[in-house]
């Protein structure tokens, strides 16, 4: 398979362009910035921006599936009205210009912050552990931005049949779970993240299985570590922290707050369990 990989520069673009080697795919990268000096230079590479409609169109060329990682990864590091539009108008190009090629087979990045998390003033929970059902709270304007792309997702699988579009829900890509307890030590801000992380080569694993997997229409998948990254019981941190928010489903241990579950069953999708 011949995919275009938007976002290649980038920590997901490079663990994606790994794992699509070693599974015999053909890639295309895209990005805004150079590759790194490790990047095998025999891959094609172009250098543009997701914003650039007729670049993406002419990037996506002779390509069998999209996977489209180029974002603004967090709040905070451009203006507003910046990080909304950027993530928003690159996916709606990526979409627009794989439906243009007849391009069926699409995944793009999104966020467990579509539903407003980590970045909100104070973080709106119904029920724990949350999956893809949870209404959407968002209210800044990067979890903004990655429901509306789920929401183009929606939008093109209806008037495009044959489409798969995958939108990934990550939550705190790292390749180990080391600096991820690490960074986290001192963040008193912690429990808005809900102790979740994703390995970055399952993360790699679930983007390249849902270009290969059949399913039609879109689909968000939650793409977490089935067990968090804090060594107090699940259950324990939800009562000290949240305990007005139900528990509906399995939290004993260190269950994750997060259900991957719909990953697994539609996609075959697996993270290791790794303990912190």
């Amino acid at each position: 398979m011949k995919i275009a990989l938007t976002g290649s520069s980038g920590l997901i673009g490079r663990g994606i362009t790994a794992l699509a080697r070693k599974r015999g795919h053909d890639l295309v990268l895209i990005d805004r910035i150079a590759p790194p000096e490790t990047q095998d230079k025999a891959l094609p590479f172009i250098l543009t921006e997701a914003t650039d409609y007729e670049a993406m169109v002419a990037a996506f060329k002779g390509c069998d599936a999209v996977i489209h990682m180029a974002a603004i990864p967090s709040p905070g590091r451009d203006p507003d009205h910046v990080i909304h539009n950027n993530n928003v108008v690159g996916s709606y190009n990526a979409l627009r210009a794989a439906a243009e090629h007849g391009i069926t087979r699409v995944c793009q990045a999104s966020s467990v912050n579509a539903i407003g998390h980590s970045y909100s003033r104070k973080p709106r929970y119904d029920y724990f552990p949350i999956d893809e059902k949870h209404p959407n709270y968002s209210e800044e304007p990067y979890s903004l931005s990655k429901w509306i792309c789920e929401e183009q997702g929606e939008a093109f699988a209806r008037r495009y049949e044959d489409m798969s579009i995958a939108s990934m829900r990550f939550h705190y890509v790292a390749p180990a779970i080391g600096p991820v307890v690490t960074s986290f030590a001192g963040n008193t801000n912690y429990p808005n993240y809900l102790w979740a992380w994703t390995q970055l080569e399952a993360a790699a694993d679930a983007c390249l299985l849902s270009v290969e997997k059949p399913f039609k229409g879109h689909e968000a998948f939650y793409i977490v570590s089935p067990i968090t990254f804090s060594r107090t019981p699940s259950l324990e941190l939800a009562g000290r922290h949240f305990p007005d928010v139900p528990v509906t489903g399995d939290l004993s241990g260190h269950k994750s707050f997060f259900n991957s579950g719909k990953a697994e069953r539609i996609l075959g999708w697996k993270h290791p369990i790794i303990s912190p």
